[in-house]
């Protein structure tokens, strides 16, 4: 499959030990291409969903790494740790056997909506220039300048004990920036008992879901059905569904092509997929009072 080049997103199912450079990088040398990248950090120990856009679809990246995730966690609650989950080391412990399950449900709950969250040390997270990680490897904790995030849902709670352990699994619907190791850490201060995450999953991104991914393996073994993984890819344009669509007349061809504005009349204002005449989805425009402007470029 040499000279082989794809352009899309593909679907991948990150499986623990990775880091989400690791997967772009063993794509690389799978797919023989250099034009990939992903669409936001997973921790190395999480798993689930993890769009990577290959060939013109990098320009997306920007794009689809704003886009809301959502996550499927399990809280360990009175232990706290240095990285905010269990790979760390434990620096707390404190007993959980007064609290109810209602007590649990309603400080997870209570953080529905916008709240300022404090990064953890361990995190790709720049202060002055320098990685957080970075930072706390030197042993070093300095003081982090808090985020707002949005939570946008939290749903199906499931507070339980096992092995003499309080933990929590719910899911949470959250936008870019949000670290969920930090909303577990948040909600056992909130219970006074502190809190660390014990696992992860994305579930969701960019409209993805866990069931439509694949892992490293499968792709590997793809290799030899060019078809197989190109029925993989997803193109471009559908992350553009809620778009109009047009084809562009031959005048306004090479307009396009540059990047430039057209005028068409009677186009209704909003956005709009602009195909060229050969059916080739070009980019996206803006249009207002009839005048096209460019938003997103997707031919070479």
């Amino acid at each position: 499959m040499g000279g082989v080049s794809f352009t899309g997103v593909l679907p991948v199912y990150k499986e623990s030990g990775y880091t989400s450079n690791d997967v772009v990088a063993r794509l690389r040398g799978i797919l023989h291409m250099k034009k990939i990248g992903h669409t936001g950090t997973l921790d190395p120990e999480a798993t689930g969903v993890l769009p990577v856009c290959l060939g013109r679809a990098t320009k997306l990246v920007g794009y689809l790494t704003d886009s809301d995730k959502v996550y499927r966690c399990t809280m360990r609650l009175g232990v706290t740790t240095d990285t905010e989950d269990m790979t760390g080391e434990i620096t707390g412990r404190t007993d959980t056997s007064h609290l109810t399950a209602d007590d649990v449900k309603a400080a997870i709950l209570s953080f529905t909506g916008e709240y300022d969250q404090i990064p953890p040390m361990y995190s790709a997270k720049k202060v002055n220039g320098r990685k957080l990680y970075e930072i706390a490897r030197e042993g070093a904790v300095i003081e982090r300048r808090p985020s707002r995030v949005y939570i946008r849902g939290i749903s199906d709670i499931s507070v339980y004990e096992r092995e003499g352990v309080l933990r929590a699994d719910y899911t949470v619907e959250c936008s870019k920036g949000t670290y969920i190791r930090s909303l577990c850490r948040d909600t056992g201060e909130k219970l006074g008992v502190g809190g660390a995450m014990e696992k992860l999953e994305r579930i969701r991104a960019c409209g993805i879901e866990a069931a439509d991914c694949v892992t490293l393996d499968v792709i590997e073994e793809m290799m030899g059905d060019e078809r197989g993984i190109e029925g993989l890819v997803i193109p471009i344009e559908r992350f553009y569904s809620d778009c109009g669509s047009i084809t562009a007349g031959e005048d306004e061809e090479r307009l396009i092509r540059n990047g430039n504005r057209f005028r068409r009349k009677g186009l209704a204002d909003g956005m709009y997929r602009v195909y060229l005449p050969d059916g080739t989805f070009a980019a996206v425009y803006e249009t207002e009072n009839g005048e096209a402007k460019l938003c997103r470029y997707f031919l070479e």
